[in-house]
Formats: C-alpha cells, structure tokens, sequence
C-alpha cells in the first residue's frame, strides 16, 4: 500500500493539473486536504514566474519572479524564500497537523533553496499522512532521492497519453491507503 503519491514529468506536461484533480476529488470525498501547490503567473501571455498557493485557504505569493530583487536565481527567476517559507511551508506544517492529505507541488529546484521546505517535506515523510506530491523531473537531492527509495512511494510519470485519466490512479491509492492503510 502506497502512501507517498508523488508525480513527475516534463516542463508544461499537467502535473499540477493531474495533482489538482486527485486533491480536489479526495476533498470532494469529505477528506482534508491542505499543503501548497506552484503554478504559472503570467502576464500579457508572458510567464513571469510562479505562484505559490495554500491549498486550503487560498493565500498567495510568488515563489520566484523574474522581478524579484533577490534570492536564489533559477533560470531568468529569482526565488522568494520569504514566501516560500511563509506561505508554502507553513501549509505544508498546518496539512500535517490539521489535514487527512498533504500536497506538496513541488519538490524541484526553486523550492529546495527553503532549508525550512526540505524540513518540511522530511517532516511529511515520516509522519505517516497521506501525500500527494510532485517530483521535478530532473532534480538531483538527497530528498528527491529520499522519496523515490521509500517502500510506501508511488511515482507515476505524466504524459500527454496519460493525463487527463492519471488522477484516478492516485485517487485510487490515496483512497487505499485513506480507508485501510492508516493504523
């Protein structure tokens, strides 16, 4: 039985997508679902950087911004590390007291600057929540590695074949692991 329901693929495929899908069915199944979830800002059609979202209140910030005036530069973006702790972290810390299901979008290059994050997702791991995560296709880390050696991780690779039915294979284990696996 899986607990650790971690997606990855290419730049642009639908992670989040795929992973939206899966939390928002578990939330709409009477779960609680909480964390944080990264997604595209753009302006006039332009992708200027990316947001950063607490999944359960909505709360916003930028994870990294093209003009963000420091932090750690990935690409032509610069990271927020302040909103990256503040508002990704802390969600993901509230998911593990307060939630059924713990999303953590994503794991990849921007988010492990946070010395505050990587805590977080260690902390995930061994708590025994139910995760739904997304793993950076190409990132090399220690918890990257972590995650795809624990025996509980599921990691299903997203394709363009693949995602608009992928979701259902991590509800389909979320629920597994929801209603049999918990001790």
């Amino acid at each position: 039985m899986k607990r650790l329901l971690f997606v990855t693929g290419r730049p642009g495929i639908g992670k989040t997508t795929v992973l939206l899908n899966a939390a928002e069915e578990l939330k709409a199944k009477g779960y609680i679902v909480g964390g944080m979830i990264s997604r595209e800002g753009r302006q006039d059609g332009s992708r200027v950087g990316f947001e950063i979202i607490n999944f359960k209140t909505g709360e916003k910030g930028w994870l990294a911004h093209i003009n963000q005036p420091n932090g750690p530069q990935v690409s032509k973006y610069k990271v927020n590390q302040e909103d990256l702790d503040s508002i990704g972290v802390r969600a993901i810390q509230t998911a593990l007291r307060d939630a059924d299901v713990v999303v953590i979008d994503e794991v990849g290059p921007m988010e492990l600057f946070s010395q505050a994050f990587k805590q977080a997702v260690m902390d995930a791991m061994s708590r025994g929540k139910l995760i739904l995560g997304v793993i950076h296709q190409s990132t090399r880390d220690p918890i990257i590695e972590s995650i795809k050696n624990q025996d509980d991780t599921l990691i299903v690779t997203v394709t363009i074949d693949n995602r608009s039915s992928l979701h259902n294979i991590l509800i389909r284990n979320a629920l597994q692991y929801l209603q049999h696996g918990k001790q």
